[in-house]
């Protein structure tokens, strides 16, 4: 019987191969997954991740390909413009997929109408640290010590147009406090100039901030999404310490060119939401800080983008970041 099975085997394998709904654009091209950031961070290590189950489930070759620039804003431009077939999909962020298009006038495409959405991936909340100098460790403290010296105290963010710079606006505007806003080149530098004391206060994520938080040398002051982070779970949300519905993470998504067939968007929804659920990626997704969203329609991923482009709009307003 045993030699039996391992003869048809290979027979059985060709029928269900035969029987088994075409892959992506099954003409043999490499599927390409574009992050629209610099090789080596955090979301390029998730996107890979990503792409390692993809490859997996569809028996696709998927390779991810870094166009960083303009905030994301190039690699947008290039999925926007690829050929709508399902080989070239976009691993976007808050920036790309719905803060961008407030702060540039001519962006070359557009969050919803350029897009298909495929699946909303999940988010990565933020939280407000500050230096161990400043004498707060409750939002109530640091908002009194704020109110006292308006225009005195200095926060960090990782560029103008960031969202630990949106964030930063959004806390001002919600509080009435007087915080002035210091850009640097990048969320390192920001928060290396946090620990040496020459800015007070800054939102950063959690992945990146924990363990400065747990080395002593930042102080958590409140994470800045609904529910506790994972990543942080001894801090309180800014939410339960009073201030209502601030919601403040980078949600990541996957997109597809605009008028990619529906059953494609199928496909790789089904796909990713494969790989997501192994235990595997799913741990890795933890250790990353990521909150996995439930909702793994491709319209989640819209109703997500239309409310993060609303919101985000009045706050870049207020800010009066502008980056072209």
């Amino acid at each position: 019987m045993k030699l039996l099975s391992a003869l048809l085997a290979p027979v059985l394998c060709l029928a269900a191969l035969a029987g088994a709904p075409p892959a992506v654009a099954d003409d043999g091209r490499v599927i390409r997954l574009v992050v629209p950031f610099a090789a080596g961070g955090p979301t390029d290590a998730q996107a890979r991740h990503l792409a390692n189950g993809l490859q997996q489930r569809l028996g696709r070759s998927v390779v991810v390909e870094n166009k960083p620039g303009a905030g994301g804003n190039l690699g947008a431009v290039e999925v926007a413009r690829a050929a709508p077939d399902g080989t070239t999909i976009l691993f976007g962020t808050s920036g790309p997929l719905a803060i961008n298009v407030s702060l540039y006038r001519n962006l070359g495409y557009h969050p919803i109408d350029s897009f298909e959405p495929v699946v909303m991936v999940g988010a990565l909340p933020n939280v407000l640290a500050v230096h161990p100098k400043v004498p707060a460790r409750s939002l109530s403290e640091l908002v009194a010590y704020a109110r006292e010296r308006p225009g005195r105290l200095f926060f960090a963010s990782s560029g103008n147009g960031a969202s630990s710079h949106l964030a930063g606006v959004l806390f001002n505007g919600r509080l009435g406090t007087e915080i002035k806003h210091v850009p640097y080149r990048g969320t390192g530098p920001a928060l290396n100039d946090l620990i040496a004391g020459h800015v007070h206060m800054t939102f950063t994520d959690v992945l990146t901030a924990a363990p400065h938080i747990q080395a002593g040398t930042i102080n958590a002051i409140g994470v800045t999404t609904l529910a506790r982070s994972d990543a942080l779970p001894q801090v309180p949300t800014l939410h339960e310490q009073g201030l209502s519905q601030f919601d403040v993470s980078v949600f990541f998504g996957i997109v597809a060119p605009r008028n990619t067939p529906r059953a494609v968007i199928d496909q790789l929804n089904r796909a990713f939401v494969d790989s997501m659920a192994d235990p595997a990626l799913a741990g890795v997704l933890r250790e990353q800080g990521i909150i996995r969203e439930p909702d793994t329609r491709p319209e989640r991923l819209t109703a997500v983008m239309r409310a993060e482009i609303d919101k985000w709009r009045e706050v870049v307003a207020a800010s009066g970041a502008q980056l072209d």
